[in-house]
């Protein structure tokens, strides 16, 4: 985006204004609905935690309007054609891009994610859009399997409607991430976006509407996971949930939708290991390390949240690390310049900060940051951190921070490197940087994450898979892929001749 640091404050403004008058409804069947309890909750804005506006409170009934609107639209929505589906959501990619600054502007807002970042989420939620409407005219395609005299084959069909619950980091592009392929495979959704950064769902929900998606087919809800997001898991209507969050919810939601035996797929934490080896190209390996913890506040699941840096370069990287730490400027949201911005909510400000006193009760030495950076003493500001001298038994390297904190811990030797890479509960990313292509592909093999990267950052190709291991997830998003999750598989068996039959009760008796 070209516009000014002002030109962005007054735009923003602008379409907050809508967001400050009134409460934000539901959206429910191809309408605004208000709530049937009347109770709202405010969002705050983490640059100066200043009230942006009321949200309706979503209660159990309304979830459960919400589901059986995308129950009766169901039985429409799975017979359109996948051409029909690819149109449509061809033009509601198309509407992204037309809204995509508005879009940018309103996630930092109530985010604080830089609009640097936030202005390419929202094409990338085009891009979703996008590729999944091409694949749905190939979404109910199976396989030919011949057999000696039979013939089987399958086929795919939508299971039904599905619940989307998101995360407050990235909303709206996590949002096309899930909804896209759930509609281009024919399902109807029932969305409950993150509570702290509710603002674009609905402003997703109405873009598809007003580009032509029938009424009921996508549906948001907002509101508290305990009350909405309850209601949504345990909901019979709902055949699936497709959940972006924290592994704790994540069992929690698995727990509330047992009884009605719904698939699961879960997007969780992770603490996601970058090894640096001595033979690396070390300057576009700083800049990997860099990116990959501090762009997104730090707060994506992907981080690589510990580098595990090889002994002989410990000293020249960290050296070279400080200084990159210290020119990242830390600032408003909606600052063209800012690389850095507040983290979402006071909660999960305490909680970030919370480590700096432990790094140090730990025995870890504070390389840079480790401070707050209040803007004109006000928001949810860090400065960018490292930890060193870490060891991987500390809270500091075990625990999800979800913030702009990097723990340094040293290593010996390949077979030490893994052994640091894999002692942790999570699994869901894994980078290596290394020249000696033999190592990387071993160390691909060996460590314990559902994606692996080599002399990389976090680059991401839509038809490959996407999730993690261990307690970072279940499933695999992404490509063909989605549909695995969205779709049952029905397998067909036509009989090609006249085999023999076995036969009972044709004998004397």
């Amino acid at each position: 985006m070209s516009q000014t640091f002002e030109e962005n404050l007054q735009d923003a403004e602008k379409l907050l204004t809508r967001f400050r008058e009134e409460t934000l409804a539901h959206f429910i069947n191809g309408r605004h609905e208000a709530g049937c309890s009347g109770d709202t909750f405010e969002t705050v804005a983490p640059s100066d935690n200043s009230i942006i506006g009321k949200v309706a409170a979503g209660s159990a009934e309304d979830a459960d309007t919400a589901c059986k609107a995308a129950e009766e639209a169901f039985e429409d929505w799975k017979n359109v054609p996948g051409k029909e589906r690819k149109r449509l959501l061809h033009k509601v990619a198309d509407a992204i891009i037309e809204r995509a600054r508005d879009i940018a502007l309103v996630e930092s807002a109530d985010s604080g994610q830089a609009i640097r970042f936030m202005s390419k989420a929202a094409i990338r939620g085009a891009a979703n859009f996008q590729y999944f409407a091409d694949m749905a005219p190939s979404a109910r395609d199976g396989l030919s399997l011949p057999a000696d005299e039979h013939l089987n084959y399958t086929i795919r069909q939508p299971i039904g409607p599905v619940g989307v619950i998101t995360p407050w980091n990235t909303p709206f592009m996590l949002s096309t991430w899930k909804i896209a392929p759930a509609l281009a495979a024919g399902c109807t959704v029932v969305h409950k976006p993150a509570a702290w950064s509710p603002y674009t769902g609905m402003m997703l929900a109405e873009i598809a509407h007003e580009a032509g998606l029938p009424d009921g087919v996508l549906n948001c809800v907002h509101g508290a996971g305990a009350v909405a997001g309850k209601t949504l898991t345990e909901h019979p209507a709902i055949k699936a949930v497709s959940f972006v969050g924290e592994t704790t919810t994540g069992c929690q939601i698995m727990h509330q939708g047992a009884e009605t035996l719904k698939r699961f797929h879960f997007e969780l934490g992770g603490k996601n290991p970058v090894v640096v080896f001595e033979d690396a190209d070390m300057d576009r390996a700083l800049d990997a390390v860099v990116f990959m913890i501090f762009s997104l506040n730090g707060e994506r699941c992907t981080s690589s949240s510990r580098l595990i840096i090889q002994e002989s370069i410990q000293d020249e990287f960290n050296a070279k690390l400080i200084e990159r730490i210290g020119k990242l400027k830390v600032g408003h949201p909606l600052d063209p310049a800012t690389e850095i911005g507040p983290l979402v909510h006071e909660r999960h400000f305490d909680k970030v900060c919370s480590y700096f006193d432990i790094a140090v009760e730990e025995g870890a030495t504070i390389g840079a940051g480790g401070k707050t950076a209040k803007i004109d003493g006000k928001g949810n500001y860090v400065e960018p951190t490292l930890f060193m001298n870490a060891s991987n038994s500390m809270s500091i390297s075990q625990q999800e921070i979800f913030g702009p904190v990097l723990t340094a811990i040293p290593f010996k030797d390949e077979a030490d490197a893994i052994a640091i890479a894999n002692d942790t509960e999570y699994g869901l990313a894994g980078y290596v940087w290394t020249n000696d292509m033999g190592r990387g592909h071993r160390m691909a093999h060996s460590l314990d994450a559902g994606m692996i990267w080599v002399n990389s950052e976090n680059n991401r190709h839509l038809p490959s898979p996407f999730g993690g291991m261990k307690s970072s997830g279940i499933g695999r998003d992404g490509g063909d892929y989605s549909f695995d999750f969205y779709m049952e598989t029905k397998n067909v068996c036509i009989a090609m001749g006249s085999h023999r039959v076995p036969t009972l009760g044709k004998g004397k008796r």
